[in-house]
């Protein structure tokens, strides 16, 4: 049986050459503050799409100001980020590469000067600031901004966006009820604790027509917090809503000791991928191309995800290429060690 990891994958007319996806990870190397890109995200980004990745996504990209974990985060709040992001997005074209962006805003776990907000006025742990619960007008002024975001993202030439809901940022702390303690209509039941993401959803399609993925926690790892099969009703929502995939990660919310181990989050991929009937991409220490080539085969997942095993190694899919028995398409300037 041929090897499903390197088969091709389409979404709303956007085909991915391969299974294989460079997962979003914050480099921190925006060293003058101002959310644009530099030198290091331009050979980074485009040394993956060299190594073959099939579709790189760009890590969380706050859509405004305050909503960056960082000062040295990455920005899209301005229509001066287009120009760099166009950039990147060019050169990892070039070699073949789809790309993608997460549109991301960091709520109560921004590590910024000055004020920071969240759905309620409660700090991650006890080293964190503590945030402002966000105003009515504070919401609707955060929906409009992924608006625009994704406005932005669309000019640069993004193939796929994707919403950050998980990780304990914004979207993920309304989602839980760990975090999200409001008595208003963005908070208690399951349909409240959604609303924000709902709306954000609905604001990004009026300006994006491609493939939509959300990144969610499916699992807070505390007796109080959300599992899997909570997500099951969200994910069934993202889909009514049209959203393409979800990108199924889990903690993060609230400080716990999780149990990692090779593929521990697959389950959760699996769970929602069954239950919500929608297509999901697996990712969480998954190392091994035939792990990979596993997920795929059994349906486990629709997509798998790489993170720091493509820090580590630019080039896997040339390696899981070669364990796998397939015969994948050099760059014309290295066909002469390809082999």
């Amino acid at each position: 049986m041929a090897a499903k990891l390197f088969s091709p994958y389409t979404i709303k007319g956007v085909t991915f050459k391969n299974r294989i996806v460079m997962s979003p990870m914050c480099m921190y190397s925006s060293h003058n503050e101002d959310g644009h890109i530099q030198n290091w995200h331009r050979i980074h980004y485009t040394t993956r799409a060299v190594g073959q990745v099939g579709l790189i996504i760009v890590e969380a990209t706050a859509v405004t100001p305050q909503g960056r974990i960082s000062p040295m985060d990455l920005g899209i709040w301005s229509d001066e980020h287009v120009e760099g992001l166009k950039e990147i997005v060019n050169l990892m074209k070039e070699h073949g590469a789809k790309t993608g962006i997460q549109l991301a805003h960091a709520g109560r776990k921004a590590n910024l000067e000055g004020d920071i907000i969240a759905p309620s006025a409660i700090a991650f742990n006890e080293e964190s600031k503590s945030p402002n619960e966000m105003t009515l007008a504070d919401i609707a002024e955060t929906v409009d901004a992924f608006r625009k975001g994704a406005e932005r993202a669309a000019k640069a030439g993004f193939d796929v966006i994707e919403l950050h809901g998980a990780h304990g940022y914004l979207l993920n702390e309304f989602l839980s009820p760990l975090s999200n303690k409001r008595s208003d209509d963005y908070g208690g039941s399951t349909e409240n604790r959604y609303r924000i993401i709902r709306e954000v959803i609905d604001a990004v399609k009026t300006v994006w027509n491609g493939p939509l993925f959300v990144r969610v926690s499916a699992h807070d790892y505390h007796e109080e917090g959300l599992t899997a099969e909570d997500y099951i009703v969200f994910a069934e929502w993202m889909k009514e809503q049209g959203v393409d995939l979800i990108d199924v990660s889990s903690g993060s919310v609230v400080p716990a000791r999780i149990h990692v181990y090779p593929g521990y989050q697959v389950k959760y991929s699996e769970t929602l991928k069954n239950g919500a009937k929608i297509a999901t991409g697996a990712v969480g220490l998954i190392t091994s191309p035939h792990h990979a080539e596993e997920i795929v085969q059994n349906d486990r997942a629709d997509l798998v995800f790489l993170a720091r095993e493509l820090l580590r190694d630019p080039y896997w899919p040339r390696t899981a290429a070669k364990e796998l028995g397939v015969n994948i398409e050099a760059p014309i300037q290295y066909e002469r060690g390809w082999i």
